[in-house]
């Protein structure tokens, strides 16, 4: 049981984050103010809005992957050798930096709507 905790954890975080780009999708008047919004067009907004949702959420998925795939090699190699902490450390680091970068994306793609 202990085994399944992050990846439930992350399936956890990508569900709240899908379920607010929905929201914004479903409810845009809510998601900024009317006089921004009237300089694009309809399908602009929302596909903008689904861009970003897009690029949050496969970037958290691709992320909690590579996480999860790599942390599991991590703590094998660290059971036989645990001076590579140092080295493994870095390699989860640049895994989860996908998640990081779609979000910066997504903050992109909002500022360039409002």
């Amino acid at each position: 049981m202990r085994r399944f905790a992050v990846p439930m954890m992350l399936i956890a975080v990508v569900a709240a984050l899908a379920a607010f780009g929905t929201a914004l999708l479903a409810f845009p008047d809510t998601a900024a103010a009317q006089g921004a919004r009237a300089a694009l067009p309809p399908d602009a907004w929302t596909w903008g809005l689904l861009a970003a949702a897009l690029s949050t959420g496969l970037s958290s998925l691709a992320g909690g992957y590579a996480v999860a795939k790599l942390g599991t090699a991590a703590v094998g190699a660290l059971a036989e050798k645990p001076d590579l902490f140092g080295r493994l450390l870095i390699f989860v680091g640049l895994a989860e930096g996908i998640a990081i970068y779609g979000v910066i994306i997504s903050i992109l793609i909002l500022n360039r709507l409002a």
